[in-house]
């Protein structure tokens, strides 16, 4: 058992009124730039898609409303390594036997709500057309400096010291053994956890395993290999200026982002934007702009929300100093040869179906992706 000091307490955030109004104010006085005659998304997030989706951030979406149905989730903060680390924690529901324990790591820009559609299918199958049996117990924490999580005021942590901190909060809550799925940030903690936790680790899912890299001669690869390396080079030419500020000048960056709600906004949806199955056409109608600025609740929102304990400024930092950083990997562990990692000896071939099957029920659910 957790002593007192570990055992986590019940969370509900509830944003003043008067902090959300100093929001609306920022985001109707705006400062527009300009933009080339049909520039369109060619050169960045489209301007008038902005300008409408801030107008409607501004004078249409009911963040009270949003903020009382995320509450309905069992959210709960626990110290964990110094820091106050928000969760939900949802128990299977009516479980007719022993239930598999998951934790799902998100990356940036997410918090816990990535997830927030995939909990009930695992908590509840039976009330979705699926197998009761295959119930699971769903733990979602926000990563360190996201969502309702303390950032870290020292060194930024990197994707081993976050499973450890995982593997430490399972442990708070009784879980001796369980499966780990994630994907961005989230994918490199899901292996780390079984990495350095195999004994307590039955599977492990990655819905993105990051961008090859490869420093040897490539007349030694195959032209199938060489291409995918292309490839990805390109992507990093065309896609990944995003990704080379927030490791390289992220706080150079978050001087705007943390002044502005639509600077942030154009940072953020953007990158939905071309990560999506949208055929480019993002969040059009009123209940697809709801959705968007609700899954990026803890940015486009908390960023610009004071409240006690919490850096106004911290939400709105790219991965870098005060967030998750992902270091060089050390050269002590070796990949996984397949997407499951097994534990030392025998594993339940129920638990690791299982645990496939809730996977699949994670990427299917996911309505973003990236």
């Amino acid at each position: 058992m957790p002593d007192a000091s570990s055992r986590p307490v019940p969370f509900t955030p509830q944003t003043a009124p008067a902090a959300l109004e100093d929001l609306r104010a920022r985001l109707r006085a705006t400062r527009w730039p300009d933009a080339p005659e049909d520039a369109g998304w060619s050169l960045g997030i489209d301007l008038a898609y902005l300008r409408e989706l801030v107008a409607y951030w501004a004078d249409g979406f009911d963040w009270p409303a949003q903020e009382a149905a995320l509450g309905q989730l069992p959210r709960f903060r626990v110290p964990l390594g110094g820091l106050g680390i928000h969760f939900v924690h949802v128990r299977a529901a009516a479980p007719a036997g022993p239930v598999l324990p998951l934790v799902l790591s998100h990356g940036w820009p997410d918090s816990f709500w990535r997830y927030a559609k995939v909990i009930p299918l695992l908590t509840d199958p039976g009330a979705h057309g699926a197998d009761s049996a295959d119930a699971f117990d769903v733990v979602v924490p926000d990563m360190p400096g996201y969502g309702s999580s303390d950032r870290p005021t020292g060194r930024p942590l990197d994707a081993i010291a976050v499973a450890g901190l995982w593997a430490e909060l399972m442990g708070v809550l009784g879980y001796v053994r369980f499966g780990a799925a994630g994907g961005d940030i989230g994918s490199h903690v899901s292996r780390y956890l079984g990495l350095d936790h195999p004994d307590r680790v039955v599977a492990v899912h990655r819905t993105d395993a990051g961008l090859p890299v490869f420093t040897g001669d490539a007349a030694d690869l195959a032209p199938e290999e060489r291409a995918w390396l292309e490839d990805a080079a390109a992507w990093g030419a065309t896609e990944g200026a995003y990704a080379a500020m927030h490791r390289t000048k992220p706080q150079t960056a978050a001087f705007g982002l943390t002044d502005s709600p639509a600077g942030l906004a154009a940072w953020i949806v953007e990158k939905l934007w071309a990560w999506s199955d949208c055929d480019g056409n993002i969040g059009r109608d009123p209940h697809q702009r709801h959705a968007l600025l609700a899954h990026e609740h803890d940015r486009l929102i908390d960023a610009h929300v004071p409240r006690e304990r919490r850096d106004p400024a911290r939400a709105a930092r790219p991965p870098g100093r005060g967030a998750v950083r992902l270091l060089a990997l050390p050269r002590r562990h070796r990949p996984p040869a397949t997407g499951v990692v097994g534990a030392h000896g025998k594993r339940r071939a129920r638990d690791r179906a299982r645990a496939r099957r809730a996977l699949r029920a994670v990427r299917g659910a996911r309505a973003l992706r990236g």
